[in-house]
């Protein structure tokens, strides 16, 4: 039986150091903490958010209540919902890399709720006296526990999950919809009864099964600070935000700030239902993570957990006293350090195993793959580690492949890597557009990338396809800006992206002229044609079916309104795009030669004398490589032994028309007995047949109109 000792009127034992943070039991709740370099560590129990003062100081013993680098101490009656933090001692000397302030109340790394709210306008968030001239070397005596945000304990067998489990959608069968909390559900028009939070997102379900799509994509939900953001917007007066979330301060904790109550443990439970409802529906739910760096930015940001916990361990430092920036967010996670891969890891089977998350996007996901000095060594990193994790094996894992240093390696992940493929978005932009060289690069594109994934992968569905994506203009503000309009960011206009290889079609914004938004809504749908026909899996940007518009602003990062929240009046407005989307993710789903499994060989496998692809121009086989050309078609075989499907798809051609000008196909002709039937024209209204309804070409030619794209089948 284990010794007791009461500490401030608590009873405690030793406890054990095997589960970091706080681990419930019958008889109370196990903290461990881990820090190499600490000389004191004391654990403070309140009864709210808002105490002012601890209910009782627990002051851990290092003879009794730490084993290694652990410190750890059982608490008796310690229920679920309780407040805690740590003050955490040990050297203050920035030079060698250590901020370690015995007066700032920290976070656990571990926890797995938050309650409260930071204000880092306020003295006492940092560990350093912003009024010495010494800066971020000199320290800081004030004690921050009125102004600070507070782990809270959480009992996860509460919550009744039945028999729900991430859903497995393979890969070649998956439509991502990528969107925000806020974004989804903010909006007066959205209908929602709780709007902006999990709950809302719920609510909405019934609109993404409409859709069709497979996989909703969050961007971030672990815990960070809407209010770090001390712009203010010089149009309205507004203060800005971390709207996106890119700065996580807990990795296991969902976002409070998407919670009906804005409290830590509601966020934890309402989570849980979100990823149940969207399972039953047959929803995935993939959440966007932020391993790359905290939110505790460089020298001069706040004290608020791994910096105060053990700086020379948690980050890639520089002299000491500096922090490597590859994540362009003032510091980088040292996440190669045995201790902080195994809080990485920690984290990814948190989400899969106790919140039943289908699958990860990794922003800035090269970072993960440089070693303590910077070089970029995949094969011996996390990211193999997380491949080959016996838990998140069948996770769906994609990364985003560059960092802010320039470091860029899309197609260099490990085996079992999907990677968001900027360059299907770049050549897409530029072909769909009409700029000239890209022809032969549009087609490696459409195929699947081989150039980038073949070697590495196996397989097309690891390239991630997309057109827009948050970061970067919206599909309707792609055909409707040449330059981004940022000024309500406080930031000058020199924020965001500057090459947008976007078009606005003859009017920069909006315009009354009826053939420019003829040509925009058509440009618009070439895209969506492009993106669902693509071998690959495809991601939409949420809102751009409706054709939601950030007027002109690519980098809506500060912006907690209609910049980033959907109007979904616009469903009505826009109804032909919608439903010209919804129609192509239909087509899609319909036809298996164009979720191929594997890459193309330009061989007749089936002995049906097609090969399972064939390039094509004006003419048939005679495809127009040249620097000049914006003219491309290519043939899908439909055969069994192509596609790998149960059943026999159709012969699929598709022809894509950038040029300004209308140009004369001849088709390759049809298997015999079979004729070949116009299933869409973008160029049309609505530009699509419904099933069964496509009309038969009468010739063995078709003209397709200016900047328009068309799809045949043959039956």
């Amino acid at each position: 039986m284990a010794k007791t000792f009461e500490i401030d009127g608590m009873n405690t034992e030793a406890g054990n150091p095997y589960l970091l943070g706080a681990t419930v039991t019958a008889n109370g709740c196990n903290f461990a903490l881990f820090s190499r370099h600490a000389s004191g560590v004391t654990l403070l129990l309140f009864n709210s958010h808002t105490a002012l003062k601890p209910t009782h100081t627990i002051t851990l013993d290092p003879r009794r209540n730490k084993t290694g680098d652990v410190w750890h101490i059982f608490v008796h009656d310690i229920i679920d919902g309780q407040y805690y933090g740590y003050m955490v001692d040990g050297p203050y000397k920035p030079l060698d890399g250590h901020r370690f302030n015995a007066n700032k109340l920290l976070i656990d790394p571990y926890t797995t709720a938050i309650g409260g709210e930071y204000y880092w306008n306020e003295t006492s968030a940092y560990g350093y006296d912003r009024s010495s001239p010494e800066g971020d070397l000199s320290f800081s005596a004030e004690k921050n526990i009125n102004i600070k945000a507070k782990s809270m304990v959480v009992d996860e067998s509460s919550f009744d999950w039945d028999d729900d489990k991430p859903l497995q959608i393979p890969m070649n069968d998956t439509i991502i919809y990528e969107t925000h909390v806020r974004s989804l559900t903010r909006h007066d028009s959205s209908g929602v009864k709780h709007p902006g939070t999990y709950l809302g997102v719920i609510d909405m379900i019934p609109y993404l099964r409409d859709l069709g799509i497979t996989t909703l994509e969050l961007l971030p939900v672990q815990h960070f600070n809407e209010l770090e953001n001390f712009h203010t917007d010089p149009v309205t007066g507004e203060p800005l935000k971390n709207y996106w979330g890119y700065s996580t301060l807990a990795f296991f904790a969902p976002c409070s700030w998407y919670a009906s109550d804005r409290v830590g443990i509601t966020a934890v439970r309402e989570f849980k239902e979100m990823v149940k409802a969207l399972h039953q529906a047959g929803i995935e739910l993939i959440i966007d993570v932020v391993y790359n760096h905290t939110g505790e930015g460089n020298e001069y940001g706040p004290t608020l957990s791994f910096r105060g916990l053990d700086n020379r361990v948690y980050y890639m430092l520089d002299h000491g006293r500096y922090y490597h920036n590859y994540s362009g967010c003032g510091n980088t996670l040292n996440c190669n350090h045995p201790v902080v891969k195994r809080l990485i890891l920690d984290s990814l089977r948190y989400w899969v195993v106790d919140m039943h998350v289908d699958g990860f996007r990794f922003d800035l996901a090269a970072i993960l793959g440089r070693d303590e000095h910077g070089n970029w060594m995949p094969n011996y990193s996390i990211l193999t580690e997380i491949s080959r994790d016996p838990i998140l094996s069948t996770a769906k894992i994609i990364a985003e492949g560059w960092d802010a240093a320039g470091l860029y390696t899309v197609g260099g992940f490990p085996f079992g890597w999907a990677e968001w493929n900027g360059k299907f978005r770049d050549t897409s932009r530029s072909f769909i557009k009409g700029d000239p060289g890209v022809v032969p690069d549009i087609a490696k594109r459409l195929s699947g990338s081989a150039d980038l994934f073949e070697q590495r992968k196996g397989n097309p569905y690891h390239s991630i396809n997309f057109i827009t994506a948050h970061d970067g203009f919206t599909l309707s503000d792609l055909v409707t800006y040449n330059e981004k309009h940022n000024e309500r960011n406080g930031e000058g206009n020199g924020d965001g992206e500057n090459q947008n290889l976007s078009w606005n079609c003859g009017a920069e914004g909006p315009t009354g002229d009826p053939a420019i938004g003829e040509l925009r809504l058509r440009q618009m749908k070439n895209f969506m044609l492009m993106l669902m026909v693509s071998q690959g899996t495809p991601m939409l940007l949420g809102g751009d079916e409706i054709g939601f518009s950030k007027k002109g602003n690519n980098n809506t990062y500060c912006h907690d309104n209609e910049l980033n929240w959907i109007d979904w009046g616009l469903k009505q407005d826009n109804k032909e795009l919608f439903e010209f989307t919804r129609f192509m993710i239909r087509f899609r789903k319909k036809h298996p030669a164009l979720r191929r499994e594997h890459f193309f060989t330009g061989l007749d496998l089936a002995g049906n004398e097609l090969p399972d692809i064939s390039w094509h121009g004006l003419r048939p086989g005679d495809p127009d490589w040249s620097h000049e050309s914006r003219v491309l078609a290519f043939m899908l075989d439909g055969a069994t032994h192509e596609t790998g499907a149960s059943e026999p798809d159709n012969d699929i051609y598709i022809a894509f028309n950038s040029h300004w000008d209308e140009q004369l196909f001849i088709l390759p002709a049809p298997v015999r007995g079979k004729k070949w039937h116009l299933a869409i024209d973008t160029f049309s209204r609505p530009g699509f047949a419904s099933f069964g309804n496509e009309r038969v070409l009468p010739t063995n030619g078709i003209r397709i109109k200016p900047r328009s794209a068309v799809i045949l089948i043959d039956k």
